[in-house]
C-alpha cells in the first residue's frame, strides 16, 4: 500500500468511521500520517490539583468523583463533574452538550484534563476543559497494544488526537486514533521519500523525515519528539514561506507598474505647509515608499504604525507623488465616520495645492456620487477617498496609479482583491494601527515589505491607565467632571459582543439616558453607535468635535480614527469584555492633544483571561508590547480572523506566537532557494516544487491577496 491508499483498506475503519474522519480531512494514509496528536500525556508536565495556580494552563489526571447537571431550559442547561486526586478536587463547567456529556463522563471514570484554571474562592475550577478518557483495564490482546492508563502509569509518552463531537458519537477516540494510525505504520511507512533536499536536511540539523514521523506518532523518548517536532514545524513554514518567495520573486520579475519618475512641486509644496516636523520614522516610511514606486514593479507594502503614529501624513505624501506624476490614488477606510474625518484632512491639505479630493460612501445622494464618478472617470479628481463603495461595479478610473488601504486588516481578502483590480499591476500600501506581533507579521504578510513606524511624534504624552472596579466609578465620574469643568471632553464607552449585540445596544442607550437625566444633568451629552444612519454619526461626531459635545457616550464605533486633542479621558465599563486590541484602539481616542490624558477600565466580574488584559494595559501604552501580549493570550489565528489568516490557515503543527526562531531559518531557506532557481526548474529542486505543488498550494491558497 502506498500513501494514497484510501483509509478504508485499514482494519477497524468502516463506512461510518471513513465518513466521520472524511469530514476531519482525512481521506488516504498520507491524511493519517499528518493528522498530528494536538498534545502528549506526559508525566514531567503533570500537575496535582492542589498545586495549581490561578491563571495556568495545566493538565491533570483524576478520577470523577462528581456529577451534576445544572438548568433544565433548552440550551441553557450546563454540566458539571468534580475530578479528585491525593492532593484536591478541581470543578469542570460545560456551559453547551450538557447531555452528551452527561452520558460520556460517569463517576468512577480517570480522566486526563487541560485547560486554564481560575478559582471562585478556594475552588479550583476549568471550564470547557479538553479531557481523554483513561481506560483502567489491561493491556487488550487481540489488538497487543497497551490502553492509555497502563501506558501512563508506566510512564511513556501518550500522543492525544484531537476528536470531533462526531467522532466520539462514533466511539473514534484519541486512542482508537492511535490504533488506526499504527495500523496504518504496519501497511506503509510513511517519509520514504524526502520532501527536503539533503543539504537543508543535513544543513539545519533535521531529523530524516520517516524518523520524524515514526518519532511524533509513537515517541520513543522526549529528546527525539521535540526533534521530530521540529523537523514538521520547520518543514511546515518552509512551505508556507516557499510561497510568499514565489510570488515575491514572480511579481518583481514578471508584473510591471506605472513607474513613479519624479518628485515635483506638490510633494515639495505639501512637506512646506506642514505645520510640524516629520519624525525619523515617517521620514524612512517616505524614502521606503518613494522607492517602491519608482522602481517599476508594484509596489506591495504593509505599513505598521502604533495608534497616532501619524500614517496618514505618510500615505498623504504617497497621494501627491502619484499626483506629481500625473495618477490618481484611492483611499479606502472601513467605517464612514474613517473615511469622512480623511476627507476633511486630506481636502484641508491638498485643495490648496490645487489637487481635487471627492468622496465614495455608501449612503451618498445619487446627484453626488454620480458627480464624483464622473470626475474619477474624466480624470478631474485626483483623489478619491471612501469605503467599500469604491469597489462596486460602475466605479472606474481614468488612471489609478496607486490604491491605498486603511485598517486592512478590516476587510476581507476579496473586498482587497476588488479595489486592486480596478487598474492593473496597481501600487498598493496597505496600513494598520493594530500593531501585528513579528511572528504574524513574517508568517501572515510574508510576501509583502513591511514598514514600521515605532516612534511618536513630539508632543504626543502617554495615556494614563488605571484600572478600577465598579465599585469605584462614582470616583471616576468626580474626575471625568472635573477634567470637563478644566474646558476638556471625554468619552464613556461600553461593549458591544457579537453574540448579545441588541442587549448591549439597548444597555448602551439606557446608561445614556440615565447619564443624562441624573450623572451629568448639567452636561452636554452626545451618543453614538453603528445602528445610527451615517448623517446621524457624523453629525454627532461633528458636534463633538466642534465642542458642542462635553462627553460622547457610545459603542466601539468611535474604536479607530475619531481625532479630538480636546478629548482627555476615557472611561470603558466592562472592560473585561473586550479584546486588548479594542481596549489600545480605544485608549488611543485620548492623549492626541497638548493635555494630560486619563484611560479608566471599569471591570464587573473579573476572569483570569481579563486579569491578563487589563494588566498589559496598566503596564505600557506600546502597541507592538502588547500585541505580543494579545497573540500570547489568544492565539494567533484568533488574532488574524479567518479572513486575514493566508497561510496561516494552512499550518497544522507550526505555533506562530512561539516558533519565530524556527520560522526565521525556514524563511532564509525558502527566499534562498527561490533567489537561485526562480521557478524550482533545476534538477536538485524538482522534488521541493512537486512537494509543494502537490500537498502545499493548495493549503496555502488563501494567502494570494496581500
Amino acid at each position: 500500500m502506498t500513501g494514497a491508499t484510501a483509509i478504508t483498506w485499514l482494519k477497524g475503519v468502516g463506512t461510518r468511521k471513513a465518513s466521520i474522519l472524511k469530514d476531519a480531512g482525512i481521506l488516504t494514509f498520507d491524511d493519517l500520517f499528518d493528522y498530528y496528536p494536538r498534545r502528549y500525556l506526559d508525566r514531567r508536565v503533570m500537575k496535582s490539583i492542589g498545586t495549581i495556580a490561578d491563571g495556568e494552563t495545566v493538565m491533570v489526571v483524576g478520577t470523577v468523583i462528581k456529577t451534576q447537571v445544572e438548568g433544565d431550559a433548552p440550551g441553557r442547561a450546563r454540566f458539571k463533574a468534580w475530578l479528585g486526586d491525593a492532593s484536591g478536587v478541581l470543578e469542570l463547567t460545560w456551559f453547551r452538550g450538557a447531555r452528551y456529556f452527561s452520558h460520556s463522563i460517569v463517576l468512577g471514570q480517570s480522566l486526563a484534563v487541560h485547560g486554564k484554571v481560575s478559582y471562585f474562592g478556594r475552588q479550583a475550577q476549568m471550564q470547557h476543559p479538553d479531557y481523554d478518557p483513561l481506560t483502567p483495564d489491561r493491556c487488550h490482546s487481540g489488538e497487543g497494544e497497551c490502553n492509555d492508563f497502563e501506558l501512563y502509569n508506566t510512564g511513556k509518552i501518550i500522543p492525544i488526537y484531537q476528536t470531533s463531537e462526531a467522532m466520539k458519537q462514533a466511539s473514534l477516540t484519541s486512542k482508537q486514533l492511535r490504533t488506526i494510525i499504527a495500523r496504518a505504520f504496519e501497511e506503509c511507512t510513511p517519509g520514504q521519500r524526502e520532501n527536503l533536499t539533503a543539504s537543508m536536511v543535513s544543513g539545519h540539523g533535521l531529523l530524516p523525515l520517516a524518523e520524524a514521523y515514526r518519532e511524533i506518532h509513537f515517541p520513543s523518548s522526549h529528546e527525539k519528539l521535540a526533534k521530530a517536532r521540529y523537523r514538521m514545524k520547520w518543514t511546515e513554514l518552509f512551505y508556507a514561506q516557499l510561497l510568499f518567495a514565489l510570488r515575491h520573486s514572480e511579481i518583481r520579475r514578471n508584473k510591471a507598474a506605472v513607474k513613479f519618475t519624479h518628485s515635483g512641486e506638490i510633494t515639495q509644496k505639501l512637506y512646506a505647509t506642514l505645520p510640524y516636523a516629520l519624525t525619523d520614522g515617517q521620514k524612512n516610511a517616505v524614502r521606503d515608499i518613494y522607492r517602491d514606486l519608482k522602481s517599476g514593479s508594484p509596489m506591495n507594502r504593509l505599513l505598521q504604525g502604533d495608534v497616532g503614529s501619524g500614517k496618514t501624513i505618510v500615505a498623504m505624501f504617497s497621494m501627491a507623488l502619484a499626483a506629481d506624476n500625473g495618477l490618481q490614488s484611492a483611499f479606502m477606510a472601513p467605517t464612514e465616520i474613517l473615511a469622512v474625518q480623511h476627507y476633511f484632512v486630506m481636502k484641508r491639505y491638498f485643495t490648496p495645492l490645487g489637487l481635487h479630493v471627492g468622496i465614495l460612501t455608501g449612503k451618498q445622494r445619487k446627484k453626488e456620487r454620480q458627480a464624483v464618478l464622473a470626475a474619477l472617470g474624466s480624470g478631474e479628481l485626483q483623489i478619491v477617498v471612501g469605503t467599500h463603495a469604491m469597489i462596486e461595479p460602475g466605479v472606474s478610473y481614468a488612471n489609478l496609479g496607486l490604491v491605498i488601504i486603511d485598517e486592512q486588516h478590516r476587510f476581507g481578502v476579496l473586498q482587497r482583491k476588488a479595489l486592486q483590480e480596478k487598474v492593473l499591476n496597481p501600487h498598493v500600501l496597505l496600513m494598520t494601527a493594530t500593531p501585528i506581533p513579528r511572528t504574524l507579521t513574517m508568517g501572515v504578510f510574508g510576501d509583502l515589505d513591511v514598514t514600521v513606524i515605532r516612534e511618536m511624534p513630539a508632543g504626543r504624552r502617554p495615556v494614563q491607565t488605571f484600572v478600577r472596579s465598579e465599585q469605584e466609578k462614582l470616583t471616576v465620574y468626580d474626575l471625568l467632571r472635573s477634567q470637563i469643568a478644566a474646558g476638556r471632553q471625554g468619552y464613556i464607552v461600553y461593549p458591544l459582543v457579537e453574540e448579545s449585540e441588541k442587549m448591549d445596544l439597548k444597555a448602551a442607550v439606557e446608561s445614556y439616558q440615565e447619564l443624562s437625566a441624573t450623572v451629568f444633568p448639567d452636561l452636554r451629552l452626545g451618543l453614538i453607535h453603528g445602528q445610527m444612519t451615517p448623517d446621524e454619526k457624523e453629525s454627532v461626531m461633528d458636534r463633538f468635535r466642534r465642542g458642542e459635545i462635553d462627553l460622547l457616550v457610545g459603542t466601539t464605533v468611535i474604536e479607530v480614527g475619531v481625532d479630538v486633542p480636546n478629548a482627555t479621558v476615557m472611561v470603558i465599563e466592562h472592560a473585561e469584555r473586550f479584546g486588548l486590541a479594542q481596549l489600545h484602539q480605544l485608549r488611543g481616542r485620548v492623549g492626541r492633544g497638548e493635555y494630560p490624558s486619563t484611560c479608566f477600565l471599569l471591570y464587573a466580574k473579573m476572569s483570569a483571561d481579563g486579569r491578563e488584559r487589563l494588566a498589559a494595559m496598566e503596564s505600557t501604552n506600546d502597541g507592538f508590547i502588547i500585541s505580543e501580549i494579545d497573540a500570547t493570550i489568544r492565539g494567533a489565528g484568533n488574532i488574524l480572523g479567518k479572513e486575514q489568516s493566508g497561510a496561516l490557515s494552512g499550518l497544522r503543527i507550526a505555533d506562530l506566537n512561539k516558533d519565530y526562531t524556527i520560522m526565521q531559518s525556514a524563511r532564509a531557506a525558502a527566499f534562498r532557494i527561490v533567489e537561485e532557481d526562480g521557478q524550482l526548474r533545476a534538477a536538485e529542486h524538482a522534488m521541493v516544487r512537486e512537494c509543494y505543488l502537490h500537498h502545499y498550494h493548495d493549503r496555502f491558497s488563501l494567502a494570494d491577496i496581500g
